[in-house]
């Protein structure tokens, strides 16, 4: 299935959140956990459209990218007027259908690329990690993290703070 009108505005969304974290905004840790989310409900959305359990899962992903939307927009308003415009006529625009950013196809297992300006890390484990350090890990940096099996972890985020992630989780691939 093609681009949605919200696959934009995860990555506008996203993109926001990167430029807020590079600027030293404190964004709240459930943030990055959220996005990722987000996006793995748009993508068993795509696997399916007509199931109902499907269309359900799409309307929580609307949701709550929403309410991602607002908390980050906040953050915007209070580093400028023109800040905040900037964002939000892209967030319009994105709603809107315009393709705002390019999604580079990949033959990656994940349901949706990484959103342009961010890279990106695959890892596969011998064996499955104790998930809630390894999110601890991937807040601390910023990182948005995705699950895509109990063995199976992507990170997105700043090529410098995914490499910082790693070492810190690199004795989890030893055990």
């Amino acid at each position: 299935m093609s681009d949605l009108p919200i696959d934009q505005s995860w990555l506008v969304i996203a993109n926001l959140s990167n430029d807020l974290h590079k600027r030293g905004i404190q964004i709240p840790k459930q943030i990055n956990s959220d996005l990722g989310l987000v996006k793995s409900q748009i993508g068993f959305y795509k696997k399916d459209p007509t199931h109902p359990d499907m269309i359900n899962e799409m309307a929580r992903a609307e949701m709550s990218l929403n309410q991602i939307q607002g908390i980050l927009l906040s953050f915007a308003e209070n580093i400028g007027e023109d800040y905040y415009n900037e964002w939000l006529d892209k967030l319009n625009r994105a709603n809107l259908g315009e393709k705002i950013y390019e999604t580079p196809s990949t033959q990656s297992k994940f349901l949706i690329n990484a959103p342009p300006g961010f890279s990106y890390a695959k890892m596969t484990l011998k064996k499955p990690l104790a998930e809630d350090r390894v999110q601890e890990i991937a807040e601390y940096y910023g990182l948005i993290l995705e699950f895509d099996s109990d063995v199976t972890i992507a990170l997105y985020g700043d090529k410098p703070d995914i490499q910082a992630a790693l070492k810190e989780m690199a004795p989890f691939f030893s055990e």
